[in-house]
């Protein structure tokens, strides 16, 4: 019976360690899942990833709370995630970081090494932030694709005045004529301070007479699947 006991009982500061590591992980949980939802840039974002980063640090907590000392659990428990099969694909990089670094917060805290979490995700999460606001990686340079189409009678050398009088980086890559109708395909390349006169561009060649339809694409924009 006392053995029973000693079983159910949990030693009071064993407890309080606990309560306290659980209370570290889901206020850093909440403090990750907000820099996310600061710093995120993109169409691709998911609200319900914010639940995953605070759900996931205080999770990892309880887990390391079991494993410890333990090493045959601690290979159990291994040995059960590698045949884990995540069927939801990660969309951006950026996704991959703010998973561990729940994940290591959690480790951190169910370790018990409280001060080198909280320290550590206040020094990871100024970074983001700081990241983010001299927009850290953002190309110098963007990129569209004109395409042109109408019927004739059109006059190309026009078009090809208005294109390349822009400033930007200029290159035909195809010119199609089927019967009365034609399409032209241009690629730009404009410096960041230049980006707005691409808009000018459309309006100024739906003017030229021939012209039927203009489409803008951005190849480097990324849509989720």
């Amino acid at each position: 019976m006392n053995r029973i006991t000693g079983i159910i009982l949990i030693p009071p500061d064993q407890l309080i360690n606990f309560g306290i590591s659980i209370l570290i992980a889901v206020v850093l949980g909440v403090a990750i899942a907000t820099v996310y939802r600061y710093t995120h840039r993109g169409l691709n974002y998911d609200a319900g990833f914010l639940t995953t980063l605070v759900l996931l640090t205080p999770i990892v907590t309880v887990v390391m709370f079991f494993i410890q000392g333990d090493l045959v659990l601690s290979l159990g428990l291994v040995g059960s995630l590698s045949i884990i099969r995540f069927r939801t694909p990660i969309k951006d990089t950026r996704d991959m970081v703010f998973l561990f670094w729940a994940i290591a917060t959690g480790l951190g805290a169910g370790t018990l090494n409280w001060t080198f979490t909280v320290l550590a995700a206040i020094l990871i999460a100024l970074l983001l932030t700081l990241f983010y606001l001299v927009k850290y990686g953002r190309q110098l340079h963007v990129e569209y694709i004109l395409i042109v189409a109408g019927g004739m009678p059109y006059d190309y050398g026009a078009l090809e005045e208005i294109v390349t009088g822009t400033g930007a980086q200029v290159q035909l890559r195809s010119h199609e004529i089927d019967g009365d109708s034609w399409e032209l395909t241009w690629e730009f390349r404009f410096d960041r301070k230049l980006e707005r006169r691409i808009q000018q561009i459309v309006e100024v060649i739906r003017e030229v007479p021939g012209v039927g339809k203009v489409s803008l694409l951005t190849p480097q924009l990324t849509l989720p699947m």
